[in-house]
């Protein structure tokens, strides 16, 4: 009996593409670990699922270019359970990451297809993929090291670093008859940043590539900007494994399948969720505590925007007892002479000290102060005053 022959050739390469993991990073002080392991657990089932040819990371593996030991254990058991499927992996340094700390192990991890890239020079040298396609590993490319490498001081800038890069890559997929795929981490052109998610890579626009220095690929798998959007035909970030500010809170978080043949790719978004959700939710003290609707947040990582009027006692800890994350606390109203605000009470009386602490107490305790109150006020004001003038 004779086995049809099967020509790999004719089938798409299929990859999973993700970026943006940064393993052990904290929330306003809060650890996102447990949450990062969840969704990469998801991830690993997208993996069962779809089968693809390789899964693909496009830098910032970790947050911190010396990560946390928990952070570095949660990178270990991932890429082993990964490699236990038989799923290829192909991940870069971005610019949170320690190049040499990512890639440490990199060549015995390639005999289980775990490769690790973090240094420059070998990115004209592609990952072989089930003889479908090659993927061209970019780690983040810093103008200063690339000076470095070529000797060229003249060189500025992260487009004109990112093109010498590349210019040999370029040339290597030109002669190539299989689909090509270029990892990257960059911020490119005309790609939508999300506030307060991401630092910049520097000053200006000098951080920024564009779109055109990538050309030459199938397929540019990005990495670096956390919302997933295309920046270009055939130029895509997959965004972030989570949200990771308040910014992020309307995003869908996620990887991108991609079936990757000569001149044309096709996207399909793989939604992993969150086992704590971001949001932000608005309204006065009173309204909060009470309403219903709002039970649904009772595990979500809050941003509260307060709208009462005036100062509220130890707010954060008062939208705890219902909201155990509130992480961060606003306020829209407490404004230098708004209604109910302290500057309003005060009035025409902002020379008189007593006045003046009465309306504090009025404002943060809701109570007028007592004779005692009020004479151990005084008392503390002329101690203050004989001081000054002692000096």
């Amino acid at each position: 009996m004779s086995v049809p022959r099967v020509d790999f050739a004719l089938m798409p390469l299929r990859l999973l593409h993700t970026s943006d993991w940064h393993l052990g990073r904290t929330f306003f002080e809060e650890s996102l670990l447990e949450d990062q392991s969840w969704a990469l657990d998801r991830l690993l089932e997208a993996l069962r699922d779809a089968r693809p040819d390789a899964l693909v990371v496009a830098g910032d593996v970790y947050d911190r270019a010396v990560p946390s030991a928990d952070a570095v254990a949660l990178l270990d058991d991932t890429l082993v359970r990964i490699a236990a499927l038989g799923i290829p992996v192909i991940a870069i340094a971005g610019n949170h990451d320690s190049p040499e700390r990512l890639s440490f192990g990199s060549r015995l991890l390639e005999g289980s297809r775990v490769h690790l890239r973090g240094a420059l020079d070998g990115v004209a040298r592609p990952v072989a993929i089930s003889g479908k396609g090659f993927v061209y590993a970019a780690p983040f490319v810093d103008p200063e090291v690339v000076r470095g490498m070529t000797g060229d001081e003249t060189l500025r800038g992260h487009a004109a670093a990112t093109e010498r890069v590349l210019s040999a890559a370029r040339e290597d997929a030109a002669g190539r008859d299989l689909p090509t795929v270029l990892l990257a981490h960059a911020f490119v052109q005309g790609a939508v940043e999300t506030p307060d998610s991401e630092r910049p890579i520097s000053v200006g626009t000098a951080g920024s590539v564009p779109a055109a220095t990538l050309a030459g690929f199938d397929y540019v798998a990005l990495g670096h900007l956390h919302g997933p959007q295309e920046v270009a035909p055939r130029v895509r970030y997959s965004g972030s494994l989570l949200k990771y500010s308040f910014a992020e809170a309307s995003h869908e978080k996620g990887a991108l399948l991609v079936e990757v043949e000569r001149g044309t790719a096709r996207v399909e978004p793989v939604r992993l969720g969150q086992k704590r959700n971001v949001a932000r939710i608005q309204g006065k003290m009173a309204d909060l505590l009470a309403r219903p609707d709002l039970a649904r947040h009772q595990g979500d990582l809050l941003e509260v925007t307060l709208e009462d009027e005036g100062y509220v006692v130890d707010a954060r800890s008062k939208l705890q007892a219902r909201f155990p994350h509130v992480l961060n606390v606003r306020r829209t109203t407490l404004t230098p002479g708004g209604e109910g605000t302290f500057m309003s009470r005060v009035g025409g009386a902002a020379g008189d000290d007593q006045a003046l602490f009465r309306a504090f107490l009025e404002t943060v305790a809701g109570i007028a102060p007592g004779e005692a109150q009020a004479a151990c006020f005084a008392d503390a004001v002329d101690a203050v005053a004989r001081k000054e003038r002692a000096s």
